[in-house]
């Protein structure tokens, strides 16, 4: 045992050894150096992945499901195939509003007019906001709804804002 100081009253040999211990790691061990930037990339890299991985998993189980709801709460004039393949190819222009009373409202908005997309949207108290893409083949007329953001399954709620994309030759 060290004695570089004198023993405390009521502090054994021991704890003496104990702190003298301490005190030497403290003065003489080297300071660990840690890239932040490359820890931080990693995390962002993780996260990004475990995001887009729940991001798969919840398209897979609510596309499947939407598809099997249409079809169940579909009218009686369509078969529950043509309801499914009608909700996924749809999708991207369908737009599901929770109103006032709770209900989800289902508007579909493909290949309508951006003046009409607009009507639509404001009347269920939304917030549109309008991009063009150049599209060779604008199906009904130019400046005809090509897709939603966010869309069916999505519910959009009064106050959100909706990202209209329309087509121009």
């Amino acid at each position: 045992m060290r004695s570089r100081d004198s023993q405390p009253s009521g502090c054994t040999l021991f704890e003496q050894e104990l702190v003298n211990a301490m005190n030497d790691f403290v003065n003489t061990a080297e300071t660990p150096h840690f890239d932040t930037a490359v820890i931080e990339r990693g995390a962002r890299r993780r996260r990004a992945t475990a995001i887009a991985g729940i991001a798969t998993a919840l398209v897979v189980a609510c596309g499947a499901g939407t598809a099997l709801a249409a079809g169940v709460a579909g009218s009686g004039s369509h078969t529950s195939a043509q309801t499914a393949a009608d909700s996924t190819t749809a999708d991207s222009t369908t737009l599901l509003v929770r109103t006032s009373d709770g209900t989800t409202a289902r508007e579909q908005l493909a290949g309508v007019s951006a003046a009409r997309a607009r009507v639509a949207l404001v009347h269920f108290r939304l917030t549109p906001e309008f991009t063009r893409v150049r599209m060779s083949d604008c199906k009904k007329q130019e400046d005809a709804v090509v897709a939603l953001s966010p869309h069916a399954p999505t519910v959009v709620h009064p106050g959100d804002t909706v990202l209209v994309t329309t087509c121009y030759r």
